[in-house]
Formats: structure tokens, C-alpha cells, sequence
């Protein structure tokens, strides 16, 4: 009964009739914490480093509470694969671990099933002795791909030979479960964006950071793990300066039509000092005096608060500001200022996509609640019950997009893109903050919890109890013979698998595994030499990636660039580079054709010359024949062409015939 009450509760009463005789279940969200340094130099982040047997290092971030000293959060987790040594350049990331998103109990899942349940159910209270599911695999696989297009071939073809009745749950779980872990990644995303700026101990370096941010935004695109690590920081760029175009977009939206309603406009700035959230306020004088005044809702979304009753009556949080004749903000103490009291009407996200995204509406808690169900009620009828895609049909996919462009282009709140991130940055926020009034923020985050669609999903409470249990779950995991460090042995072998087998080969193991449900992962025999072959690869893979974002980014890399990196890549390419990529061999060639330093060129056709490959003695060909060079350094590609012809390295036919005549002469 307990269950039923609180749905009731949490909800207004039509929408909680018709979910219930829909489904049978019931319902409510989620938490995040994170800080960094606060104005007298407390630090809000610390970041703990734990040796695991084997050569890896468990780092996890912490997050003190704006208001306590003592206690402490964990947040987010990385394993880092160091090989048991110092060398940095074989270091790999592998794992991150989101402490507060876990497997979902019995009754969550049975909740995930049931068609058009927006609500959460229960919350996980036994964790047991069990690890914490990974986020996220930072380590590109074979597997990936496979399994997501796999997934697409069920759901298009599959499922559609079976009734809605069938199909439905399934895809509403589906859907659930990958909602569930968006939010997850939302929240670790913005942890990891506010942790890193500011931030004094490496123990995470920015790069690092940067890679898996750029990692978790590629997790909802089929072959986002296939990215090229040099692709990474362009990824990471790309988001962010997105994500500043759209926050400044909505930023000025929201200003002009709250300050033309007569309402205040009240940006909230994160720890790091940007605004990823507002507040729209209004003068409690002003209510009933506006009551003819008309009222333009767009981008707003909210009711008209002239002669509102509730705002008229208002009993809830208040805040009392001084403004002087210039209508500015001032100082209590200013003379000739005058005090207004504000009553908060809502909180937006300005880091949503084509409009400022309600979060919270002080007033109507189904307000935002209603607007976020509008896209999943609309997606599970047309997709889950109608099976209608995008090109269904003429008539669907001009009405659809039609639909999208208005409601869009007139500042509607409804069929819009989820708020995740929005509301993981705000809760986020709100633990961080030290400026927000303590009633206001605990106001805040109570109307945040209506928001929650997702059975799936635990309250506040819950996953700060969650987090805790399942770091010293995963601590205790790493520290057991066969746990992390077991785990490590396995991705090892399977990283060896790239070193011993074809690419087609490999397809056939990745095949396996996808149709086996994951039971079989082909893995190598560990040995010393494969070993040791992993730990050059992994440093050849550091040396590739900094040459090719080297030329990408770089004019002159001995004015631009950090000359003794450059050089100490080239140099170990042109020393262990055997199997480096045909990427490499054209921004090896890049580096030679721009730079003047003559060291920096004999690397670069050094390197040419190690690498085994058909691309890399093209390059060298290339030089030679080119007269625009000087004479130094097409002798220096003629010895090369010549030294990796007699050694049997792979030629083209064409390329070899050339070489031969270089030879005889």
C-alpha cells in the first residue's frame, strides 16, 4: 500500500489512474554528487589511487559535500592498465565505473517491461558482495560493433514478426535499460568535466579525461568504438564547443523573453564558472498588479504567474534581494535601495539542445514531468506498438517532421530531446554549490525527483548508499587473486589476440561471441614474447597517435609543436614501427614535407623505412622522385627503398619493378 500512496502522491491523480490501469506497477530518480575547490582552497574532489595485483591502478574520484567536511562520496572509478611499470606510454585505460548505477533488482526489471510505465517502482536496497557493473570498456574490441548491429538486425527484422503484445515490453525494457545508462553516463560525463579544470593532483591527466568523455559520447553510435584514438580530442573539442554554442543560444533566449514578461532572469554557475543552468524568478509585489498583463509562455513553457493564486498565497521558499534606481542588483547596505521579494518559478537547462529545457516549475511538478513523457509516450506508440519508422511512409515522415520543425522552431517543450544530462548537471550542481540558498537547493532537488520516468532508476538516498557499497565492493574485487587482477590477465590474452591473428580471423571470434551471448572470448596463451610484443604495440600506439595528431594540427612542428616529442616518436617508430598504420605513414610523410629540421626529416624517412608496408615504401618513393627536394634526401630514400627491397619487405609489384631500376643505377 506504501507503493501505491507514494505514486499517488508523486504524481497528479489522472495521469496516475491512467498508468496503473495500463500497467499494475507503480512509481519516482536519481543523484549525482561532485566538487572541486571551494573559495578558500578546500579541495571538493580528492582522487585515490589503489595498486591492483597484475600492473594496474584503480583511481576514483571523491566529492566532499558543499556543507560537510567529513563526509565523502565516491563518484566514478577508472582502471588504468599500467603493465606493472612506470613507462606512461604503455599505459592503457580500461574501465569506468559509475559507483551509483548498478543491476537493476527483480521487480525493476519486471517494472522495465510494462508498456508506457513512467515511473520508478522501488528502489535497490541489498547490493550484496557483487562488483559494480563497468560503464564502459575504454579499449576498442572487435566485439562492439557486432553486437549493436546485431541488435539493430532483431529489432527491425525479428521483432517485427511477432505481435505488439510480444514486442512491446521487450522494447520498452530495451529502452528503459539504455535510458538507465545514458543517465549514468550524463552523470560521469559531468563529474570528469568538472573535476579535471581545476584540479591539482594528475593522478587523472587532461588527456585522459578528455579520452573518456569523447569515449562516453561515442557509446550510442554503432561504431563509436571503433574510433581511432587520434580522433578522440577532435571528438571531446567537437562536444564542447557544441555544447558552448547551444548553452550561449539558450542563454540569450531565455534572458529576452523572461526580461520581457517581466520576470528576473538568474544564471546559476557551475564551480568551474560556467552557466549550465538559470532560474527565472518573479516579484512577489507584481503579481496581482500585472493581473491584465499578457503573458507570452514561448521558450518559457511555463503558465502565466500574473494573478496566480498559488503566487499570490505563496507559502513556499522566497528569497528577499535590494535593487537600486537602475533596477541592478546591489548590496543590502547600499543606500537607497530597495528590497523585492523574489518567488522562484523555474529552473532551466541552458546545455539542451534547440531550446532552454524546463527542469523544475515551482508551481505544477506534472509540468515538467508531462513534457518529458511526451517524447517516450510518442516514440513507444509509433516505434514499440505501430512499428513506424522514419520512412514508413510518405505521409508519417512529412507529418513527423513537420511536427519535429514546428515545435521546435515556436520554443515547444514537448517531443523534445531527453533531459538526462540537464537534470545530472543540476543534481550535480546542487551538491557542489556553496552560493544557492540551502532551502532553495533542497527545494530544488525534492521537485527534481518528480521528474523520474525510468523503473529502473533509485532515489537520492538510495544511490548514495549504492555508491558507497559498491566502491567497497569493487575495492574488494581488486584486491582478490581472482578478481581485477584476474580480470586483467583476460583483457591481456584477448589483446594478444590482435597481435597473433588476421583481421578475418578475428571477425570469426567476435562472430563467436556475439552468437555464444558473450560465453566464448577467444584469448591467447600468455607468453613472455607476447608480452613483450603487447608492451611495444601499446607504446607504438602512443608514438602513432601523437604523430598523426602532430600533423593534423601542426604548420611548422619545430615552432608549434613540442620538437623533442616529435622526435622521440619518430624515433621509436623508425625503431619498432614494423607494424605501425597507413595512417602513420602519411602523417609521417606530412611531418617530413612541412618541417625543417633536418633531424626531424632523417626520423621521418627512418620511420618510412621500418615500417613494413606497401603504403610507407610508396611515401619513400615518392621523396626520391620528387625534385623539389634536396638531393640529401632522395639519396637517403633511394638506400632505404633499396635496403627494404633486399630484406623482402611488402612492396607493391610496381613499386618493386621502380626500385630495381634504382638499384641498377
Amino acid at each position: 500500500m506504501n507503493l501505491f500512496r507514494d505514486f499517488f502522491k508523486q504524481n497528479n491523480a489522472p495521469l496516475a489512474v491512467a498508468a496503473l490501469l495500463v500497467v499494475g506497477f507503480i512509481a519516482a530518480p536519481r543523484y549525482s554528487y561532485g566538487q572541486q575547490a571551494d573559495a578558500n582552497g578546500d579541495p571538493r574532489f580528492r582522487v585515490e589511487k589503489i595498486r591492483v595485483d597484475g600492473g594496474a591502478e584503480l583511481i576514483t574520484i571523491f566529492a566532499r559535500r558543499h556543507n560537510s567536511r567529513d563526509v565523502e562520496m565516491p563518484l566514478v572509478s577508472i582502471l588504468r592498465d599500467t603493465l606493472d611499470d612506470a613507462n606512461p606510454e604503455n599505459d592503457r585505460l580500461r574501465y569506468v565505473w559509475n559507483l551509483s548505477y548498478t543491476k537493476p533488482t527483480a521487480l525493476q526489471k519486471l517494472s522495465a517491461f510494462v508498456p508506457f510505465l513512467y515511473a520508478r517502482t522501488t528502489n535497490k536496497r541489498v547490493i550484496g558482495k557483487s562488483p559494480p557493473p563497468p560503464l564502459i570498456d575504454m579499449s576498442p574490441n572487435d566485439n562492439g560493433p557486432w553486437n549493436r548491429f546485431f541488435g539493430i538486425v532483431f529489432r527491425r527484422i525479428v521483432l517485427t514478426k511477432v505481435s505488439a503484445v510480444i514486442r512491446a515490453p521487450i522494447l520498452q525494457y530495451r529502452q528503459n535499460k539504455a535510458e538507465y545508462r545514458r543517465a549514468a553516463i550524463a552523470q560521469t560525463q559531468a563529474v570528469l568535466s568538472l573535476y579535471q579544470p581545476s584540479f591539482r593532483e594528475t593522478l587523472l591527466s587532461d588527456s585522459e579525461s578528455k579520452d573518456i568523455q569523447a569515449r562516453l559520447s561515442l557509446t550510442d553510435k554503432i561504431f563509436g568504438s571503433r574510433v581511432q584514438s587520434e580522433n578522440l580530442t577532435r571528438v571531446y573539442e567537437k562536444e564542447i564547443a557544441g555544447s558552448k554554442d547551444v548553452r550561449n543560444q539558450n542563454w540569450e533566449l531565455l534572458r529576452q523573453y523572461s526580461e520581457q514578461q517581466g520576470l528576473y532572469f538568474d544564471p546559476i554557475k557551475m564551480p568551474d564558472g560556467s552557466a549550465r543552468h538559470a532560474l527565472i524568478w518573479a516579484d512577489a509585489a507584481e503579481i496581482n498588479t500585472n493581473a491584465d498583463k499578457e503573458f507570452n509562455a514561448r521558450f518559457l513553457n511555463i503558465k502565466k504567474p500574473w494573478n496566480d493564486r498559488k503566487l499570490s498565497n505563496w507559502k513556499g521558499f522566497s528569497q528577499t534581494r535590494w535593487f537600486n534606481e537602475a533596477d541592478r542588483e546591489v548590496a543590502a547596505d547600499t543606500p537607497q535601495s530597495q528590497a523585492r521579494t523574489l518567488i522562484p518559478l523555474a529552473v532551466y537547462g541552458l546545455d539542451y539542445p534547440k531550446i532552454p529545457a524546463l527542469l523544475v516549475d515551482f508551481r505544477s511538478n506534472g509540468n515538467v514531468k508531462r513534457r518529458e513523457m511526451s517524447r517516450r509516450v510518442l516514440h513507444d506508440v509509433t516505434s514499440n506498438v505501430l512499428q513506424l519508422g522514419q520512412f514508413s511512409g510518405l505521409p508519417y515522415f512529412f507529418g513527423r517532421h513537420g511536427y519535429d520543425y514546428f515545435t521546435a522552431k515556436r520554443g515547444v517543450d514537448v517531443n523534445q530531446p531527453s533531459r538526462l544530462r540537464a537534470i545530472a548537471e543540476l543534481k550535480l550542481l546542487l551538491a557542489m554549490d556553496a552560493t544557492l540558498d540551502e532551502d532553495l537547493k533542497a527545494e530544488i532537488a525534492r521537485r527534481l525527483e518528480y521528474t523520474a520516468l525510468n523503473p529502473l532508476e533509485n532515489d537520492l538516498e538510495a544511490e548514495a548508499n549504492l555508491a558507497h557499497r559498491q566502491y567497497e565492493n569493487l575495492i574488494a574485487y581488486a584486491k582478490r587473486p581472482d578478481g581485477l587482477a584476474k580480470r586483467i590477465e583476460n583483457d591481456r590474452r584477448q589483446e594478444m589476440t590482435k597481435l597473433v591473428h588476421s583481421g578475418r580471423k578475428r571477425l570469426l571470434f567476435s562472430l563467436g561471441h556475439f552468437f555464444s551471448f558473450g560465453r566464448y572470448t577467444h584469448r591467447e596463451k600468455p607468453t613472455p614474447e607476447l608480452f613483450a610484443q603487447m608492451d611495444v604495440r601499446r607504446q607504438l600506439n602512443h608514438h602513432e597517435r601523437y604523430l598523426r595528431e602532430v600533423a593534423y594540427n601542426s604548420a611548422r612542428p619545430e615552432i608549434d609543436s613540442d620538437v623533442d616529442a616529435v622526435k622521440r616518436s619518430l624515433r621509436f617508430v623508425s625503431q619498432n614501427g614494423a607494424g605501425a598504420k597507413e595512417k602513420t605513414t602519411r602523417s609521417i610523410m606530412k611531418i617530413f614535407s612541412v618541417t625543417q629540421d633536418e633531424e626531424m626529416r632523417d626520423l621521418s624517412l627512418a620511420g618510412l623505412y621500418r615500417i613494413d608496408s606497401s603504403a610507407a615504401k610508396k611515401q619513400l618513393l615518392a621523396v626520391y622522385s620528387n625534385n623539389a627536394f634536396n638531393e640529401k634526401w632522395r639519396s637517403l630514400s633511394a638506400r632505404y627503398l633499396k635496403l627494404a627491397l633486399e630484406e623482402g619487405q611488402q612492396i607493391s609489384k610496381s613499386d618493386a619493378r621502380t626500385i630495381s631500376v634504382i638499384e641498377a643505377n
